[in-house]
């Protein structure tokens, strides 16, 4: 369905780990024979323009311009995916995330060192990224239907942190040697998965005579209509899925995609999608300064705080899958984030101040802080984008999939991009400050959330009642 190497993320893992390459301390290195610089120089082995004291500010306006291209590209992105055929649209794009990867390594090779090739690849990178995640999520939520999405979902998603994990990992295996190839060649691999794309990749389950699938469980329905005997407890699941099959048969006007506006509109999605702003840059912030924050505290090395980094994505692969299948056991979304949220704050505070202590704590408590940081993440990108984009109030559209998917995780993107830009203000007046700025972003994300999940509590409270009266009778 995507490929892997999760594109967006991994580029900027491992352009993180790269960007050490690019400014180092080069006082231990054997000067060429024929170099020009000054004797003093202690960067003469960096890569130009990176290779000034602004190092820093210009790495930072680099990954910027990615995050800022990509924010800004994923609103426009959903739009386009409604419009577009998916398979088409994906596929495309990820064959030109393939390409401006590799151009950005080939700047290695071609002896590039001018910044504005290496921001406009960035820029360009970061908008043609932007047509992966609503296609992909509007192609698996057009598959599974609500009961079992947040489960399949959240296996499913899992592929971002491995896409992480990969990313870290094949960035070392040149990072010392030839930087270029780390970017080279999982450029050629996404390529590659785009073409596969293309071939194989099945939209509509109805597009070989499967059954389309239910996007609201039969509890909704007796909630709304608790006369209507076809939508009663009693009623048989066989009848709901030859409804589903009868009416996926039944040829229709094709229905318009939604607006910009009208997705808005939907109950939920601006609260998801603040949330997602406050979670998001909690977890890329992570993404970011974890192996510098190890590095730097827990006097690891470079390499070896770069491994440990990958736990937190360990962690997130645990988070994703458990939150998806608490809340489908729960049937609330937003319940479950908002709990898993709660848990992050404490834990992010106990990981500054003692999870450094030795290599287990560091270990246990990476874990930990991934599964919490990025289970809420991964649930409302995924299952919550989906049920979203096919929520009631669409009577039946399901061509707002996409649009619901760029709104959310645009709004995301834009925490991305602050988190790590506000952690590198912060972080010279101390480690402790930017974790301050982590928990207050963890706990807005979760304040956020509060409404629907009174309204989740209330519909228990209904559900429940309304069956021991059944029980009764």
């Amino acid at each position: 369905m995507r490929s892997s190497l999760a594109p967006g993320i991994w580029f900027l893992r491992a352009f993180s780990r790269d960007s050490c390459r690019l400014h180092q301390n080069c006082s231990d290195i054997v000067r060429p024979i024929n170099d020009t610089h000054d004797l003093n120089d202690t960067t003469w082995c960096s890569w130009s323009p990176f290779d000034k004291d602004d190092y820093k500010e210009l790495l930072g306006a680099v990954d910027n311009a990615f995050l800022v291209a990509y924010a800004i590209g994923m609103f426009i992105s959903g739009i386009f995916g409604e419009r577009l055929p998916l398979r088409y649209y994906l596929s495309a794009g990820m064959v030109l995330s393939g390409l401006f990867t590799s151009l950005f390594g080939l700047g290695y090779f071609w002896n590039i060192h001018m910044l504005w090739y290496f921001v406009l690849i960035q820029i360009c990178n970061g908008l043609v990224q932007t047509t992966g995640w609503p296609s992909v999520v509007t192609c698996v939520g057009n598959w599974f239907g609500k009961g079992k999405r947040g489960f399949i979902m959240g296996i499913w998603n899992s592929h971002t942190s491995v896409g992480n994990i990969l990313g870290s990992l094949i960035a070392g295996v040149w990072v010392n040697q030839h930087w270029g190839l780390s970017f080279i060649v999982p450029g050629i691999i996404t390529a590659v998965m785009g073409v596969i794309t293309f071939l194989f990749l099945i939209e509509y389950p109805e597009d070989v005579d499967c059954t389309p699938p239910q996007h609201h469980d039969d509890l909704e329905k007796e909630r709304d209509n608790p006369e209507d005997p076809v939508n009663s407890p009693y009623s048989s699941r066989e009848s709901s899925v030859d409804i589903a099959a009868s009416s996926s048969k039944e040829q229709g006007p094709e229905p318009e995609a939604i607006s910009f506006l009208g997705a808005l509109k939907i109950p939920g999605v601006i609260e998801f999608s603040l949330c997602l702003l406050f979670a998001k840059l909690v977890s890329y912030t992570f993404l970011y300064w974890l192996p510098l924050y190890i590095f730097n505290v827990a006097h690891f090395s470079a390499k070896e705080a770069g491994d440990l980094s990958t736990l937190f994505d360990v962690g997130g692969i645990i988070g994703g899958i458990m939150a998806g299948l608490i809340s489908d056991y729960t049937n609330g979304r937003a319940t479950t984030c908002c709990v898993m949220l709660i848990l992050a704050a404490p834990m992010m505070f106990l990981y500054n101040y003692i999870g450094q202590n030795g290599i287990t704590s560091s270990i246990v408590m990476l874990i930990i802080c991934g599964v919490l940081v990025n289970g809420p993440y991964a649930l409302i990108t995924t299952a919550v984008s989906a049920d979203l984009g096919t929520h009631e109030s669409l009577k039946g559209n399901a061509k707002a999939l996409s649009t619901v998917t760029a709104i959310i995780d645009g709004t995301g993107s834009i925490g991305a991009a602050l988190g790590p830009l506000l952690a590198g203000l912060i972080s010279p007046t101390g480690w402790n400050n930017v974790f301050y700025m982590l928990i207050s972003a963890d706990i807005l994300a979760c304040l956020l959330l509060c409404r629907l999940v009174y309204k989740e509590i209330l519909a228990w409270k209904t559900a429940r009642s309304r069956n021991s009266g059944y029980k009764q009778i």
